[in-house]
């Protein structure tokens, strides 16, 4: 009898235990594993309509996961589209919209950035529980008033661990591949020092041989006229790689000036590492790539293997690395528990391009328009693709307006964050994502070019279509071949764009490409469309109570507002007692793997 009794008691132990542990697996807290590629075109992928880039591994998130059609960037741009991503909010609500020519953060030695009053996703996460890590790209600034402070260092926001560039690459990182950085202002300096070294030698000269009664005080003056411009143009300028090309771990300087051959294999070489290390605990990686920003890879293994050059190199070798982290997860078996999202911070550069390399920015399909072109498609609308098996249904696709922003109040809603938050203006993806809802909540997006309101989608209730009405448009060629004329990225003031009255109005759910603008005669809901969208504008400048103020006169404008511009002159140009360094300063450098003081 007692036998019987005790084998039943067992059993029932032995099946409570195993619903207590089921529970735990219930209820653990969901990974994320965010991956996010630089000036990526939404055309240059596979599952977007590309037949001729190999992208096997993005595809295969894209098969099993759902993918989203209309996921948009809240600026054609690195640092504000970065930092709406991060905080699900506007950019200029963080004070990092541009009124004029600076349009991203240029110097690691300047004073703006991410502000610490700020709240990002991870600091969300953080507070929930969450071992938070940020392994890549950064350039949301470092330091605020002294070398070291790191008040905008992902560390201050909410990321326990950072590997990789506080900045970002570009093409001062790698010897001639040319300047990225005010190119016409360093032309303008380096001239003016030439002319001051030639005109004081001059005087020297004409001094000495007694040919003019030349004062000594003249040539006092011009010589240290001469030393203040060599200092201004040198120092900030031609040390730039030494400056910007660094890499961090954590607040600590570990390589600079870097080495660029090898990053793509330590930035993976990390986001695996950190995902191993947290196998058994709830995680945020963001994996931010430098891939494909200029200046582009030559790795060997990937070198010549695309049909289009270069540049299709270095897409395939990011998809290569998508697929490592793929891999990484489903090898430790988290792939259930873990939602895996991949996406561009904005569109193709597609005027980049010289004649030695070909074409060094992306495609944008059918979209019109790119990066730093506005509110134009091609600047904007992005890859979206999430993976989750077990939780969302393989091979779906969401028809709707989404957005970047979207990010933010996801992943507080996964980690049962109910705690109060600022105005955000994103919305939670899951219902779309799951099947339980058929329409976005953006009815209504804003796009900006700088601090300026650029374009207005709305999508109307019980309508497909999505009509788009632009204020204003930069000045670019339509086929790219000229991009923005005088400049490298397009600016969003002046002379640099053309205004519309009345605007230029699409439906871009059946013209998608922007090439048919509406008018009274052929839509007749267009009266409609600027009334309400007139009426979105003023609800959402109502709402803009955190914006840098401008005395730009351009108009429709966002207001003004109370935020610090992190974007002027005086936040952005650089500064010595900001600058990170491994060593002592101006004698900086390091490798990593190797000690220094």
């Amino acid at each position: 009898m007692r036998s019987p009794l005790l084998a039943h008691l067992v059993f029932s132990l032995l099946l409570a235990a195993g619903r207590e542990v089921t529970g735990e697996e219930v209820d653990r807290k969901p990974n994320f594993v965010l991956m996010m590629v630089d000036d990526l075109g939404i055309g240059d992928i596979g599952c977007y309509g590309n037949d001729t880039i190999r992208t096997p591994n993005i595809d295969r998130l894209a098969s099993e996961g759902v993918k989203l059609t209309q996921h948009i960037a809240a600026a054609p741009l690195c640092t504000p589209s970065r930092a709406a991503f991060m905080t699900g909010r506007y950019a200029l609500r963080s004070g990092l919209g541009s009124t004029g020519r600076v349009q991203v953060l240029l110097f690691l030695g300047g004073s703006g950035g991410l502000p610490p009053s700020e709240t990002t996703f991870a600091k969300r996460l953080q507070q929930q529980g969450y071992t938070t890590g940020l392994v890549g790209k950064w350039h949301l600034g470092v330091s605020c008033e002294h070398r070291g402070d790191h008040c905008h260092h992902p560390n201050q926001h909410g990321f326990s661990y950072f590997y990789g560039m506080p900045f970002t690459l570009f093409n001062n990182c790698v010897p001639g591949e040319g300047n990225d950085v005010l190119a016409d202002l360093q032309h303008t300096l380096r001239n003016l020092t030439m002319f001051l070294g030639i005109g004081l030698l001059t005087l020297v000269c004409v001094r000495v041989c007694g040919l003019l009664d030349v004062s000594r005080w003249l040539v006092v003056a011009l010589f240290f006229l001469s030393i203040l411009a060599t200092g201004v143009w040198y120092m900030p300028f031609k040390l730039l790689p030494t400056w910007n090309c660094i890499i961090m771990r954590n607040q600590e300087v570990i390589e600079q000036p870097m080495t660029v051959e090898t990053l793509p294999q330590r930035l993976l070489g990390e986001a695996q590492n950190f995902i191993k290390r947290n196998v058994d605990r709830p995680f945020l990686l963001f994996f931010s790539l430098v891939h494909v920003h200029t200046p582009l890879f030559k790795t060997p293994a990937f070198a010549g293997k695309s049909r289009h050059g270069r540049y299709g190199d270095n897409l395939e070798e990011m998809d290569w690395m998508i697929g490592k982290i793929t891999e990484t997860v489903d090898s430790l078996g988290l792939a259930n528990n873990t939602l895996m999202y991949f996406t561009s911070d904005h569109g193709g550069h597609i005027e980049d391009a010289d004649s030695r390399i070909g074409q060094k920015g992306g495609w944008n399909g059918i979209y019109k328009g790119g990066k730093a072109m506005g509110g134009w498609e091609g600047g904007i609308r992005v890859p979206g693709i999430f993976r989750w098996p077990g939780r969302l249904e393989a091979g779906r696709e969401v028809d709707e307006p989404t957005s970047l922003m979207d990010l933010y109040p996801t992943l507080k809603h996964l980690a049962k964050d109910t705690q109060p938050d600022r105005q955000l203006d994103g919305y939670n993806l899951m219902p779309l994502l799951e099947g339980q809802a058929e329409r976005s909540e953006h009815e209504f997006m804003f796009h900006y070019c700088g601090i300026y309101l650029n374009a207005v989608r709305w999508h109307p209730p019980g309508s497909d279509s999505i009509f788009k009405v632009h204020f204003f448009t930069p000045n670019f060629s339509p086929s790219g071949a000229g991009g923005c004329y005088d400049t490298k990225v397009c600016l969003c003031h002046g002379k640099h764009v053309t205004h519309h009255n009345p605007p230029l109005m699409y439906d871009i759910f059946n013209d998608p490409s922007e090439s048919r603008p509406l008018t009274p005669d052929t839509e007749p809901r267009y009266a409609d469309v600027l009334e309400q969208t007139a009426k979105a504008v003023e609800r959402h400048q109502n709402s803009l109570t955190n914006q840098p103020a401008s005395d730009d006169t351009m108009q429709p404008n966002a207001g003004a507002g109370s935020v610090e511009s992190q974007m002027s002159w005086n936040k952005i140009l650089w500064r010595p007692w900001l600058q990170p360094c491994c060593g002592t300063f101006p004698f900086c450098g390091c490798k990593e793997g190797t000690s220094h003081s």
